[in-house]
């Protein structure tokens, strides 16, 4: 399906991964000791904060933002016609 002869991305082995490369999971790992617990699943986020991916908002403020220039353009312009026209439409309703 989709026509692609192979899968559209390649999934990294799990051994390039180390806590120590981020530094917000190596804080959550420290605080985990200090209750004498671990996570030895912690390695498995490690990606998350990779730089290889965008954080999540990231792509959240793409996605909110994306057309706001566009859109903030058209708001302008249909103020301005608003305002152009605003007399005319006036004065017409005035005689009825």
């Amino acid at each position: 399906m989709g026509g692609h002869s192979h899968a559209p991305y390649k999934v990294p082995d799990y051994t390039i991964y180390k806590v120590e490369d981020a530094p917000e999971l190596m804080k959550i790992k420290k605080q985990l000791e200090k209750k004498g617990l671990s996570d030895p699943w912690l390695r498995n986020e490690v990606w998350r904060y990779s730089k290889e991916f965008p954080r999540p908002w990231a792509n959240a403020r793409i996605f909110i933002f994306r057309g706001f220039g566009v859109g903030l353009s058209l708001f302008g312009i249909t103020l301005l016609y608003e305002q152009l026209t605003k007399s005319k439409d006036h004065d017409h309703e005035a005689h009825h």
